[in-house]
């Protein structure tokens, strides 16, 4: 009674054509894993920044402050790659 048998499956995917249609679900599709890509690549990168403080503050103080960093895009697209302003520490002492 609380499987899901095949032909649940197949109602579903009918559902889900007949509401997006068969011409916007390959772009929804696509929409959708570019969306986990970023997602996924931003996970990735919060990950790396908690790493790269505790490394930084570790270091010598008297180094060069790092390159800016740069979001970077979807596999495939370069247009919307860009530079990212840190925050600045304000607060002295």
């Amino acid at each position: 009674m609380g499987s899901i048998s095949p032909w649940h499956l197949l109602l579903v995917a009918i559902v889900v054509i007949v509401v997006f249609g068969s011409k916007r679900l390959p772009d929804t599709a696509r929409s959708l894993g570019k969306s986990m890509r970023i997602l996924k690549s931003e996970t990735q990168a919060m990950k790396n920044d908690g790493k790269s403080t505790t490394d930084t503050t570790t270091a010598n103080s008297s180094e060069q402050p790092p390159a800016p960093k740069t979001i970077q895009a979807a596999p495939g697209d370069v247009t919307t790659s860009r530079p990212v302003q840190e925050p600045r520490d304000t607060t002295q002492g």
